[in-house]
């Protein structure tokens, strides 16, 4: 019997220990990669980012059908079953406003869909949503581009957009007349480029990394970090958001620490959010979680739900 991940959504596809040969069939590359444990079970190098980005190669194609996927080098390459987990967890959500039944052909916004497209790689192959990703950093825009233009399937149901205000998120991308079902988002989690590079040295100690190690999970610095970290940039999305608040029936953003809820809570009841929600998340020891937010009442809720959903 395989072993569970504790803590997956029900319906994430990476509950079981990963398939290496099955894997491996998908992504060639990924073989060279496979070292023995001590006590000699076959695993991926986790130390080494190569490694790390040819396993997300690997499960992009074998669970989500990704013929194309890379990335430069350098830019985050997200752990693929925590990714999913939120779009799992933002399905539920939605489906609250047609009696449990997931949406299919939602309108998904990707704030800062970066280099490597995750988010409407997992969003349009488990639910058929569309996405509009938004991304600010032209090297991003353009592998997200790529990765795009790699897999056919996806030409039409995910659109980028340029950001080409540094100082905006959602200004700009969302336009005129335009609904959006949910907003998703990855925030900067560092308040300082120091507090990114000391986050990488745990991990390289946890890796067992010396201090010139590569980061297996990389990023650049506008993924990693910002002034006043995920605090500062939530608290922006969400004064924003008001403005949009009949055009987006859930916004929502990841946050990676549990301590940054309550000046989050607070940016929202100034807001005027008329609902808040919050979304546990574990993949293994990693707790995370996401908040969602809405300015429409449960009656509204319902009439998007059914105007947009069951059409």
């Amino acid at each position: 019997m395989t072993a569970q991940k504790p803590g997956l959504h029900p319906r994430n596809r990476h509950h079981s220990r990963y398939d290496l040969d099955a894997l491996c069939q998908d992504c060639p590359e990924l073989r060279g990669f496979i070292i023995a444990t001590p006590t000699g079970e076959a695993t991926v190098n986790f130390a080494d980012p190569h490694a790390v980005k040819a396993l997300n190669k690997a499960l992009l194609a074998h669970f989500y059908g990704v013929a194309h996927w890379d990335i430069p080098e350098g830019f985050l390459c997200p752990p693929v079953p925590g990714r999913a987990d939120y779009i799992h967890h933002l399905a539920d959500l939605l489906a609250e406003s047609v009696d449990g039944t997931v949406p299919r052909q939602a309108s998904v916004l990707d704030i800062g869909t970066g280099a490597n497209c995750i988010y409407p790689l997992i969003g349009n192959h488990e639910y058929g949503w569309r996405f509009t990703g938004t991304e600010v950093h032209d090297e991003a825009f353009a592998s997200a581009q790529a990765i795009i233009n790699g897999n056919p399937g996806l030409t039409r149901a995910v659109r980028l957009r340029r950001q080409k205000d540094p100082a905006a998120i959602l200004p700009g991308m969302i336009h005129k007349n335009e609904q959006y079902d949910a907003t998703l988002c990855n925030p900067p989690f560092h308040d300082s480029a120091a507090s990114a590079r000391a986050g990488n040295e745990r991990k390289r100690r946890n890796l067992g990394q010396s201090r010139d190690g590569a980061l297996n999970f990389g990023g650049q610095q506008q993924e990693l970090w910002c002034e006043g970290g995920e605090v500062a940039f939530i608290s922006q999305m969400i004064a924003e958001s008001k403005a949009f608040g009949r055009q987006v029936l859930w916004f929502s953003s990841l946050v990676s620490r549990g301590e940054n809820l309550p000046p989050l809570y607070r940016a929202l009841t100034e807001a005027g959010a008329v609902k808040v929600v919050k979304k546990e998340m574990a993949q293994g020891q990693k707790q995370s979680r996401f908040i969602a937010w809405t300015f429409l009442d449960e009656a509204q809720r319902r009439r998007w739900a059914q105007t947009r959903f069951t059409a």
